[in-house]
């Protein structure tokens, strides 16, 4: 874990800032899904209920086919070096 250079604030979706405050720390992790991996890392906000949100950015970058409905990812294009 690392501390960021400066806070970091986030917004909601609905544009309000978080009630967990700024990103103060920076963390490096594995995202493993099936048998896709990338070492990321990720800004920590306190007191949330969700493990991970990944960002445009990321989505992008791996270009997952998602399937809304059935709640699916494949990733079927995401680039070789993230490793399998």
């Amino acid at each position: 874990m690392k501390k960021t250079e400066r806070l970091i604030y986030m917004r909601n979706v609905n544009g309000i800032f978080n009630k967990g405050g700024p990103i103060e720390y920076i963390v490096e992790i594995n995202i493993f899904y099936k048998r896709h991996r990338k070492r990321v890392e990720i800004g920590m906000i306190r007191g949330q209920k969700w493990n991970v949100i990944l960002g445009i950015l990321w989505l992008a970058y791996h270009n997952s086919e998602i399937d809304w409905k059935m709640e699916e990812i494949k990733m079927t294009r995401y680039p070789k070096k993230c490793g399998e």
